[in-house]
């Protein structure tokens, strides 16, 4: 699987830090793991399982041990931290910078930064960050809307209507996410984001009308930037004689990125509303998610549970 960077500029631009020292251009300098790290033990001598990739923060925790300890043991200390080269290291709270970890950070080549942030909440932003911007992707053909703050992912072949199904939810009041190719991020080990490539962003192709930008048409409330997926939809052209889920008790799921995502096949034809069997699947899972199955509540009610897994068991069609 690839592996992604993020600019130290970026970081330096979005966070508002203070250069203290930088040793070339931050556009070259590139950040590749999400990780970060409080380097208390390794300025008090423990220097097992150093990561030199991640970025480390100097905190209050940090400052006050080096201050009580001798200038000596000190600067020794520091000169040491920074021969290990890390991606950079960054004082929080406003912090005076010892002038021997400046004179360490130029005689390595350490970026040296300052930030007046508390130290939890900003490391708190920053993994945030990493973790979208550096998170394992791909891009799937497909839609992906919001409908009733669920993030349905609608997959398909090419032509069975994922373009037209999100108008028409656009005109119900959802929102649009990207169309025609969704970018994936898993960004936890339970989550995965989608989003529109740039260059694409807002458009949507209608067969017989062309590319039209639903930003433009609909208005600013009508897009997302991003939406995290709950539910993934699958259209495929009705197939006579298939046997179509019509009782719902278990659910399925679809895997993207090693993560299970809740899943349906809803079958297209003419004459089908797929805006509103979509809006139903959206809040039908909202539900199930929140421990109420309405298929097993109604088999319950006619004393017809177990027969159902009995039948499903056996791959019997029980209707």
């Amino acid at each position: 699987m690839a592996t992604f960077s993020v600019k130290l500029s970026t970081l330096i631009q979005k966070f508002n830090l203070e250069a203290v020292n930088m040793p070339q251009n931050p556009e070259e300098l590139l950040i590749t793991t999400p990780d970060i790290n409080r380097p208390g033990l390794y300025l008090a001598g423990h220097h097992d399982f150093f990561d030199a990739g991640r970025i480390q923060f100097i905190g209050n925790l940090e400052y006050s041990y080096l201050q009580d300890c001798t200038e000596e043991f000190r600067e020794k200390s520091l000169f040491r931290f920074f021969k290990a080269k890390p991606a950079a290291v960054v004082f929080t709270r406003g912090l005076e910078i010892f002038p021997a970890a400046i004179e360490a950070a130029k005689e390595y080549q350490v970026p040296l930064l300052r930030t007046r942030e508390a130290t939890s909440a900003f490391m708190s932003g920053l993994i945030s960050y990493l973790n979208v911007e550096l998170a394992p992707r791909i891009t799937r053909h497909g839609v992906l809307v919001e409908v009733y703050g669920e993030g349905i992912l609608l997959l398909g072949e090419s032509g069975v209507g994922k373009s037209e199904t999100a108008i028409e939810l656009v005109k119900r009041g959802h929102r649009l996410i990207a169309d025609d190719a969704v970018e994936l991020r898993r960004t936890s080990a339970t989550t995965l984001v989608g989003q529109s490539p740039d260059n694409i962003r807002h458009f949507v192709e209608l067969r017989g009308i062309g590319i039209v930008n639903v930003r433009r048409i609909f208005g600013i409330g009508s897009v997302k930037m991003s939406e995290k997926v709950d539910m993934i939809i699958h259209l495929e052209p009705w197939e006579q004689g298939k046997n179509y889920d019509r009782i719902g008790l278990e659910n399925t799921h679809t895997e993207i990125l090693g993560i299970n995502i809740p899943s349906l096949d809803i079958p297209v034809k003419p004459g089908r509303n797929l805006a509103i069997i979509i809006e139903v699947a959206a809040m039908n899972n909202r539900q199930k998610r929140m421990g109420y199955n309405a298929a097993r509540q109604l088999l319950t009610n006619l004393g017809m549970l177990d027969d159902v897994k009995k039948a499903e068991e056996q791959d019997i069609d029980f209707f």
